[in-house]
């Protein structure tokens, strides 16, 4: 009877001791921890708030309502000055434009032009689609001096973290040019090179 109650204990405790054997008897390996990954932070592209100065060459066509149909082209160009702040998607600004020219029409010539604006676009990084609109006034030798306003619409691109370079086409409208009853329209396209600061 003994020796039944021996092998009966030395199997219960086998059995129940078994698992605890099983396989090798090194502590179980660690299984890695797989980390998720870190959230990448979502850039809005460049900044573009801040001024600007520059220059501008480029080409001017101009016209008249007159009964003559008097027109003229040639080079257009000068200096810029702006200053934009940047609300995350979109751009506003405001700037002046002085350009000097030498356009003869009939018997008078485009000296130079100076403008007044305020701009707004769309930030595309390191690009700016704007349209800008203002008030724009002339130097005509033999007509004089007066006021009119423009529309357009242009293009800007940061080629250096300081250095921009772009496109605008602007749409001038001077109605009964110094009392002279003459109508003058012009339209330019412009090339710009600016530095931000």
């Amino acid at each position: 009877m003994k020796l039944t109650r021996t092998l009966i204990a030395a199997f219960g405790a086998t059995v129940i001791a078994a698992p605890a054997f099983a396989g090798s008897a090194a502590p179980a390996a660690m299984e890695p921890m797989i980390e998720a990954p870190a959230p990448v932070a979502m850039t809005m592209g460049r900044d573009w708030t801040g001024g600007y100065a520059g220059l501008q060459l480029g080409y001017a066509d101009i016209g008249t309502d007159s009964a003559t149909g008097l027109s003229g082209d040639d080079v257009i160009g000068g200096l810029t000055a702006g200053y934009d702040w940047d609300f995350g998607n979109y751009v506003l600004g405001v700037g002046a434009d002085a350009d000097i020219a030498d356009i003869a029409v009939g018997g008078v010539t485009l000296e130079r032009v100076y403008r007044l604006k305020v701009r707004g676009g769309y930030d595309l990084g390191n690009g700016l689609l704007y349209a800008t609109a203002g008030g724009v006034g002339a130097d005509i030798d033999g007509l004089g001096y007066d006021t009119g306003y423009f529309v357009g619409a242009g293009y800007e691109h940061m080629v250096t973290d300081a250095i921009s370079l772009g496109g605008e086409v602007l749409y001038h409208e001077f109605d009964t040019f110094n009392d002279t009853a003459i109508d003058v329209d012009a339209t330019t396209f412009q090339v710009r090179a600016n530095y931000r600061f």
